[in-house]
């Protein structure tokens, strides 16, 4: 998403110019381009897909929409197995219209998790629940910390459920970094995202995510504390910017891999 104007196939020439060895794949785009083909190019390509998002939207009261949400889900599961990732981030979803309770929202994600966790298991997918600022409470994620969604994560088996550490949504939280060992400690930490604060946020506020560098995110810090909860696997760059996706997608990629290598030597 960070250079989404790029075709699918034009993302993997990028990246295997530029020596990127691993892509967060979103649903949408791989859809348009066709799932075994995408499989297919990642693989030729020499690309592991680290992630797929996004499955999620589980806090749905009318029975059919809740039907139709984890439907979509196991296909998301599906997905993500076919393109050969091992983790499917999970937005949780908001407040259903009319409603106020954010603690009958989270029950039935918990529930759904419960039927998801083994369907994705079984296919050798987890799910990474992703703690989301709290301004996206109502509309988009429940689940606003990451203490809530390790705590929804560990009702379920560690290589079932557990967390997406994102610093964009977590950078504020004085609770993140003894959350970040917890998670580490019990097998939960799935995948650690990077994008940057600043504000003004523009309006709508979904894609106000700023190039790594540019605002108020101490990756140096979160860079420490996620080593510290041993974790070692492939960390992403996620942008939602307006600006960077009027530009030519080549010079972004480029230039994000310059701050992202910036960002770690600064650790």
């Amino acid at each position: 998403m960070t250079v989404k104007q790029l075709p699918i196939p034009e993302l993997a020439e990028v990246c295997g110019e530029l020596g990127v060895s691993g892509v967060g794949l979103w649903r949408e785009p791989v859809a348009e381009y066709g799932l075994d083909a995408t499989a297919k190019l990642m693989r030729e390509a020499g690309l592991t897909v680290t992630t797929l998002c996004r499955g999620g939207f589980l806090t749905a009261i009318d029975p059919h929409a809740r039907v139709r949400a984890i439907d979509d889900n196991r296909r998301a599961v599906d997905e993500a197995a076919t393109l050969g990732t091992d983790t499917l981030v999970l937005v949780s979803g908001g407040l259903p219209p009319g409603s106020r309770d954010l603690h009958g929202a989270r029950e039935r994600i918990a529930d759904a998790l419960s039927e998801l966790g083994p369907y994705a298991r079984e296919r050798g997918v987890r799910l990474a629940v992703e703690p989301l600022h709290p301004m996206y409470a109502a509309d988009r994620c429940v689940v606003s910390t990451l203490t809530q969604a390790l705590d929804l994560a560990e009702r379920f088996p560690a290589d079932e459920v557990g967390v997406c550490v994102d610093t964009y949504h977590l950078w504020w939280d004085d609770r993140a970094p003894a959350e970040v060992a917890r998670a580490g400690a019990t097998g939960r930490l799935y995948a650690y995202q990077l994008a940057d604060w600043t504000t003004p946020l523009p309006e709508g506020v979904l894609n106000g995510r700023s190039q790594l560098g540019d605002g108020s995110v101490d990756f140096a810090a979160w860079h420490a504390r996620v080593a510290a909860a041993g974790y070692t696997g492939p960390v992403e760059v996620e942008l939602f910017n307006e600006e960077l996706w009027a530009r030519d997608g080549r010079e972004v990629l480029a230039e994000t891999l310059e701050r992202f290598r910036s960002v770690a030597r600064a650790h």
